[in-house]
């Protein structure tokens, strides 16, 4: 027996394999999902990527759900009014990033989307989903298509006296406070040998009286704000005011409109492509707008 005994010992010819460490793709999906819940949208898609068991916690629905609007069942019925399927076999994760695209409605005059990174709402209203005075005279106005608008067009202006721009929007935006910006552009920018050229000869009358931006909502809000149209050649926001939604569970209507009606002179040279919906915080990323 001593022999049986010594015998491993002496000789070395048996070994015990040191049990493995447990990793994080020995983590139970359920924990993994718990975390991810109070991580950023882009985040856990970046953890996703790591294993097998990331991978199958990142798709849990309570995970995305968090991420999304409370109020996006509404969002869904507003904005996907035609199509009664959209939600139909869809993970709480595909829906999220089907609203993150930019999604056309009222006739694709307008587009509405989800923030990445936030989930904030954000839209878009094109030229075509706007009340522009004259806009059907062709003398003073017309529609030239680009490459510069999200919507592929924009209301050129060559010459009027009554300047008139409203617009307005009935939409269940979540609680939150949002700003509202015209996008504008005075000249009309073209190509010429590759390079972005703009032709300023009809440029006028922007100087000599400031433009009015105004807003207001269907519970009171109202903001008016003036200014001068200076800068050519490039398209800026223009601050039209903010309003706050202080419930998501009803739709708000806001108004919108921006007017120079000072008709002892004309004006003219100026490009108008849409209106801008965003969250009050991203005033410092118009660029990407």
């Amino acid at each position: 027996m001593g022999l049986l005994f010594s015998l491993p010992a002496a000789t070395g010819s048996i070994a015990i394999a040191p049990s493995p460490e447990p990793g994080l793709g020995d983590l139970p999906e359920s924990c993994v999902a718990s975390v991810l819940g109070h991580l950023e949208p882009m985040q856990i898609c970046q953890l996703a990527k790591l294993n097998r068991a990331f991978r199958g916690a990142s798709s849990a629905d309570f995970v995305w759900e968090s991420k999304l609007p409370v109020n996006y069942e509404d969002l869904i019925g507003r904005v996907f009014e035609n199509d009664a399927s959209f939600c139909k076999g869809l993970c709480k994760r595909d829906i999220y990033a089907r609203l993150c695209r930019a999604n056309s409605f009222n006739g694709g005059s307008k587009k509405v989307w989800l923030d990445k990174r936030t989930a904030n709402i954000c839209m878009s209203v094109s030229s075509n989903g706007l009340a522009i005075t004259g806009i059907d005279d062709r003398r003073y106005w017309s529609r030239i298509p680009t490459e510069e608008s999200r919507f592929a067009s924009f209301a050129y202006l060559q010459q009027i006296w009554w300047f008139e721009v409203d617009g307005e929007i009935e939409f269940p935006f979540p609680a939150g406070s949002y700003s509202i910006f015209f996008r504008l552009q005075l000249g009309r920018a073209h190509k010429r040998f590759g390079r972005r050229v703009c032709n300023s000869e009809h440029v006028h009358g922007w100087d000599k009286k400031p433009v009015r931006f105004q807003l207001s909502t269907s519970d009171g809000q109202q903001a008016t704000k003036q200014c001068y149209l200076k800068e050519q050649g490039k398209w800026i926001h223009y601050h039209a005011g903010d309003f706050v939604v202080s419930s998501s569970c009803k739709s708000i209507k806001v108004k919108y409109s921006m007017t120079q009606i000072d008709c002892t002179h004309t004006k003219g040279g100026l490009c108008v492509d849409s209106v801008q919906i965003l969250p009050a915080e991203f005033k410092g990323r118009l660029q990407h707008f």
